[in-house]
């Protein structure tokens, strides 16, 4: 841990403080973890004593950034995280072990400043652009889909189940019982849980929260779920695609703004029961799809998973039944206008869900902004059309690689922007590197298909 200069960095509530102090001694927590991700989503953590805590919720903790994926350079490498006093959380642990208690971090630098290549604070700074829109909420709901697997070693399944499958053949259903009793235990409130529709293949998914919390719920479900996993025996990823010839594990996420508890997608009388503001949003969903991909699918192995004809949207349409389709807009009922959303398909869960939520509210406040005209909807399946009917009805695709993604962020404003320099270029460099690393390999796939005749 680093020496860091004392300055009372914490800007939250002091009464908020003193509960999380009033909990750490009442429920005899023996440690606390600070949390927070590198550049790539993967969960950052060192842990904390209690009598080291009122220090650390007024001032933070310091730590080398050098290490840390997509921070800062060794000269200039000293972080102090600053834990989130409302992300307090007392972990699930078995009988007689230990009480750890959870923080979110925010990362300052050492004057207490913002750190700009913290994925957290890129978030907070969309929401602080929402907020300047006239906007106070950004509800996200992702649906997080997973495999389980025998062991990290391999891809052997443990169930032979499909969609919705309660039967002997789904083998987890008590294991996602358990699970989700471990991610209510520590306040995120779960919806349904189900079989998917690839072997082994699993979803849980949370209640919408606003963008912020369901980032911090995100990180603390993946970890969650492979933990439940591993207590039994088996290995939980959220891998993109680990089994070729089987669906992909996808998040899809349903998106909607709010402001004084309004839904303000929702108008009674508009076309399709989407407001003016609800179109725009869609419509820069939609014009800045491409920009964002590398974002909501970051790895080389998520272009394996957006292939037509496993259901994984690659054309950039949108629709209100048609699930090939970009975005969906789920049908209104009565009575339900609070629940007006767009429901974006392609992301998968093993993205940095900090910088996903600020991408796409970037994206859709840019359409608002410049009042992108959102085009006709798409109702027929777009994986039946011809390349050149798709053509014909200026129907784009994804980009096919991480390779051909990261080119279209690279030479995104909008990106840079939203993103700001020290991230926007790091995520440039990384996820080039990982692209340059993989196709330089060669493949037993091209080996057999190529050798005995070349």
């Amino acid at each position: 841990m680093g020496m860091i200069e004392s300055r009372a960095r914490a800007t939250s509530d002091p009464e908020a403080r003193r509960e999380v102090l009033r909990r750490i001694e009442e429920e005899n927590v023996a440690y606390v973890l600070f949390w927070f991700t590198d550049l790539e989503g993967h969960l950052k953590s060192f842990a904390i004593t209690p009598s080291e805590m009122k220090g650390a919720l007024d001032d933070g903790m310091g730590f080398d950034g050098s290490s840390i994926t997509g921070f800062n350079a060794i000269e200039e490498s000293d972080m102090v995280a600053i834990p989130d006093p409302a992300t307090f959380r007392i972990m699930p642990t078995g009988e007689g072990g230990a009480v750890v208690g959870r923080m979110i971090c925010d990362v300052v630098k050492p004057d207490g400043e913002p750190y700009e290549g913290d994925p957290r604070h890129v978030l907070r700074r969309a929401l602080e652009r929402m907020q300047q829109m006239g906007f106070d909420t950004f509800n996200v709901g992702p649906e997080l889909e997973y495999f389980l697997f025998k062991d990290a070693n391999g891809t052997e399944t443990l169930d032979e189940g499909g969609y919705f499958a309660m039967t002997a053949l789904d083998a987890a259903t008590d294991l996602r019982y358990e699970t989700i009793k471990a991610l209510e235990a520590v306040g995120i409130p779960i919806e349904y849980h189900h079989h998917e529709v690839a072997p082994s293949q699993h979803e849980i998914d949370m209640r919408y929260a606003n963008a912020l919390d369901m980032a911090d719920y995100t990180i603390t479900y993946r970890l969650i779920v492979k933990e439940v996993a591993a207590k039994h025996g088996a290995y939980a990823t959220f891998m993109p695609k680990p089994l070729f010839g089987e669906n992909g594990s996808g998040m899809h996420t349903h998106m909607s703004l709010f402001k004084d508890g309004r839904n303000q997608f929702f108008a009674q009388d508009e076309a399709y029961h989407l407001s003016a503001a609800g179109r725009a949003f869609i419509a820069g969903l939609l014009h800045h799809a491409r920009e964002l991909s590398a974002v909501f699918a970051q790895w080389v192995n998520s272009y394996k998973r957006l292939v037509p004809g496993f259901e994984a949207p690659v054309y950039v349409a949108w629709s209100q039944r048609n699930r090939s389709a970009l975005v969906r807009i789920p049908l209104y009922k009565p009575g339900s206008e609070q629940a007006t959303r767009a429901e974006l398909r392609c992301p998968d869960p093993a993205c940095n869900p900090y910088l996903t939520f600020a991408a796409l509210l970037h994206a859709g406040l840019e359409g608002i902004a410049r009042n992108y005209e959102l085009p006709p909807p798409m109702e027929t399946n777009l994986y039946h059309l011809s390349s050149d009917e798709r053509r014909d009805r200026g129907i784009v695709s994804l980009p096919e690689t991480l390779g051909e993604a990261i080119d279209e962020f690279a030479s995104s404003d909008l990106m840079r922007r939203a993103f700001g320099d020290h991230i926007f270029e790091n995520y440039v460099r990384l996820k080039r590197k990982e692209w340059d690393d993989y196709r330089v390999q060669l493949t037993q796939w091209e080996l057999d298909r190529y050798l005995s005749v070349l």
